[in-house]
């Protein structure tokens, strides 16, 4: 049977929980009548979080990502497609036939993780323009200005009693 994947994009509004009731939805619909004597079943499902989107759509920013693995027959597979078309809280969603569906995490997966490993990599370098040494709040000019007119008991210039 041919192998397919599905990534879907839901709206930021919706919870990871609902996310999971679409994909939820998605695979009970596959499994029932017309996916059944075919066997068509998910074989992967992946929550890739909440991620910012490229350019806005339909006023949002940021899409709830969800990859699925399907083994099936192409009806079910248009039959899937019409009902993520018609649901509300699915922006985009994208179904591609595939030779073999990887059993490990996929590279967004797997790239998560590694940007996780690499945690803090030390201080930044000074700038091109800074010469890394941090100055407080009364360190800079006009303040060390108007504390030596103030010690020395006059007013500073363009101030009247």
């Amino acid at each position: 049977m041919p192998l397919y994947e599905c990534v879907f994009i839901a709206r930021n509004d919706v919870t990871q929980q609902q996310v999971e009731g679409i994909a939820d939805t998605v695979a009970t619909q596959l499994d029932t009548d017309n996916g059944a004597e075919a066997g068509a079943s998910v074989k992967k499902r992946e929550y890739w979080g909440l991620r910012s989107l490229a350019y806005r759509i339909k006023k949002n920013r940021k899409g709830h990502y969800m990859l699925l693995g399907l083994d099936s027959k192409p009806a079910p597979v248009l039959e899937m497609e019409r009902q993520l078309r018609l649901n509300e809280d699915v922006l985009r969603f994208m179904t591609l036939r595939v030779e073999a569906i990887e059993e490990g995490p996929s590279a967004i997966l797997s790239r998560k993780s590694e940007d996780r490993e690499r945690g803090f990599r030390g201080p930044k370098p000074a700038g091109r323009f800074d010469s890394g040494r941090k100055r407080g709040f009364d360190e800079r000019e006009e303040f060390r200005a108007r504390d030596e007119t103030e010690r020395e008991g006059r007013m500073p210039a363009g101030v009247e009693e």
